[in-house]
């Protein structure tokens, strides 16, 4: 199971630590994944997406 969105597609990104001296050293961003279940096409399915996501309506989130 990659870490990415399961609604938009986000995922880790990765790029440089940047020193004070300008060394470079890569790293990488890691999205902020919930679980949930959510609401899809009338059936309630166990997805995993961004708190961006989330945040905007993108999915019906069943509570209870």
């Amino acid at each position: 199971m990659s870490r990415s969105c399961d609604v938009c597609g986000k995922g880790t990104i990765s790029g440089n630590n940047v020193s004070h001296s300008h060394r470079k050293t890569k790293r990488k961003w890691k999205v902020n994944l919930v679980s949930i279940r959510a609401l899809i096409d009338g059936t309630v399915q166990k997805i995993r997406l961004c708190t961006r996501c989330l945040r905007s309506n993108k999915v019906q989130k069943v509570v209870g």
